[in-house]
């Protein structure tokens, strides 16, 4: 049965991303490395996450994007060998894109990052950034704010391939 649904759920993939070529729009899964600044690099590891992201072309170098994905920072030990809890969250995020030239391009996202684990509730997220998409392949390197009583800021690569 397992096989089954993995074959059906593989042939609905390859046809959507071929039928999507057609339609201007990719999809496609990513993987991003978070690198905390400010006071959370203090009290928090490189994160690491990974995700499903899209892209839909609109007119002259413009598009929408939107991602759901996974985000995990470990926490670390303070000067007292007290250990922060990490933080995991589900990020949500849409945005707008603009191809500068035929491969380098800026977007801008935003959205709502929840948190689970031991920490409830949802941040805002802002996000820069700057990539190059040759092909399939999509590199992004970013500026990440969650705010939340107070900021969780990172800067992000991410890499990922769009059918």
């Amino acid at each position: 049965m397992k096989n089954r649904f993995s074959l059906i759920a593989l042939l609905l993939i390859c046809s959507f991303a071929s039928h999507a070529q057609l339609k201007r729009f990719s999809i496609g899964p990513y993987v991003e490395a978070g690198f905390p600044v400010g006071n959370f690099s203090e009290t928090h590891n490189t994160g690491y996450g990974v995700g499903l992201g899209a892209d839909i072309k609109l007119i002259k170098g413009f598009g929408v994007t939107g991602s759901i994905g996974y985000m995990r920072f470990g926490g670390q030990r303070d000067a007292l060998n007290n250990k922060y809890s990490a933080v995991s969250a589900v990020p949500v995020r849409l945005g707008i894109k603009y191809q500068l030239v035929s491969i380098l391009y800026v977007k801008l996202e935003s959205g709502a990052s929840t948190y689970t684990g031991d920490d409830s509730g949802a941040a805002f997220i802002l996000a820069p950034s700057i990539g190059i998409r040759l092909l399939g392949l999509d590199v992004m390197a970013k500026y990440e704010t969650w705010i939340k009583d107070g900021n969780i800021g990172f800067f992000g690569l991410k890499a990922g391939y769009n059918f």
